[in-house]
C-alpha cells in the first residue's frame, strides 16, 4: 500500500481549503505553488505524484485542473490529522532528571525543622520531613532545562508564613523517587541561593544513609507527572 508522502501533505491540505474533499475544484499549478511555496514544477509533479498513487482525482481541459481528493487521500490525511493530535495532546507520564549527590550549606536542616514548615507537611504530605535536603546537581543541559516546567505545574503547597520576625517563602512539592527505590519529595522553593542546576530532595529518612549515597554519587530522579 502505498503511504503519503511528506512532501505531499501541504498540497492535500491546500486542497482540502479549497473544498476538494467532496467536489472538483480549479485550480492552476502557479496558484498552487505560492500557497505551499513551490515553484510551478515542484506543484505540478506533486499533482502527477498525488494521481499516480489514486490520493487525487484530475480532470484537465486545456489549461484548466480540476482536482477532487480521493477517499484513500482523505483517509490518510484523517489518519496524519489523529496521530498529530494525538501527539499534541500526549505528555510523558514521569521526568526523568539524572546528576551527582552534592554538599548543600547546611541550611536545609534548618528550615525544613521550622514549625510552620513541619504542621504543613505533616498534614499535606504525611510526614514531617528528615531534617535537611539532599542536593543533586543536574550536569547535563536537558535536564536542567526539564526542571523549569515544575515552575509552572501544580504540585503540593507548603504556603509561606511568618514567625512575627520574618517571613518565609512557599515550597512546591512533587512526588518522586531516587533509583526507583527511595520514596522523596522535589521541592521548588519560593526563594533559593541555588541556580537551575541545583535541585533539593526531601523525604521521611535519611537519603544518603537509606541509599548508601556520598558527595560525588550518581543518582536518578524520577517524577511522576499527573496528566
Amino acid at each position: 500500500m502505498t503511504e503519503l508522502k511528506i512532501q505531499h501533505i501541504l498540497t492535500l491540505t491546500y486542497l482540502l481549503s479549497k473544498g476538494a474533499k467532496n467536489n472538483f475544484v480549479t485550480i492552476t499549478t502557479n496558484s498552487l505553488g505560492k500557497n505551499i511555496k513551490k515553484s510551478q514544477q515542484a506543484a505540478s509533479k506533486h499533482l502527477l505524484e498525488l494521481e499516480d498513487n489514486q490520493f487525487i482525482e484530475r480532470i484537465i481541459d486545456g489549461r484548466n485542473i480540476s482536482v477532487k481528493i480521493t477517499s484513500k487521500g482523505f483517509s490518510e490525511m484523517v489518519k496524519l490529522s489523529t496521530a498529530l493530535q494525538k501527539s499534541l495532546h500526549s505528555s510523558p507520564s514521569s521526568v526523568e532528571l539524572k546528576g551527582t549527590i552534592v554538599s548543600g550549606m547546611g541550611e536545609g536542616a534548618y528550615y525544613m525543622s521550622l514549625k510552620g514548615y513541619t504542621k504543613q507537611f505533616k498534614s499535606k504530605i504525611g510526614y514531617i520531613p528528615y531534617p535537611g535536603t539532599l542536593n543533586v546537581k543536574l550536569n547535563k543541559k536537558v535536564h536542567q532545562e526539564a526542571i523549569k516546567q515544575f515552575e509552572s505545574l501544580d504540585g503540593i503547597k507548603i504556603d509561606s508564613f511568618s514567625d512575627g520576625k520574618r517571613t518565609y517563602g512557599w515550597v512546591n512539592c512533587f512526588h518522586a523517587k531516587i533509583n526507583q527505590s527511595i520514596n522523596c519529595e522535589l521541592i521548588i522553593l519560593e526563594r533559593t541561593h541555588h541556580d537551575d542546576s541545583i535541585i533539593e530532595l526531601i523525604s521521611d529518612v535519611c537519603i544518603r544513609k537509606t541509599g548508601k549515597l556520598e558527595d560525588g554519587s550518581p543518582v536518578t530522579v524520577s517524577i511522576p507527572i499527573n496528566s
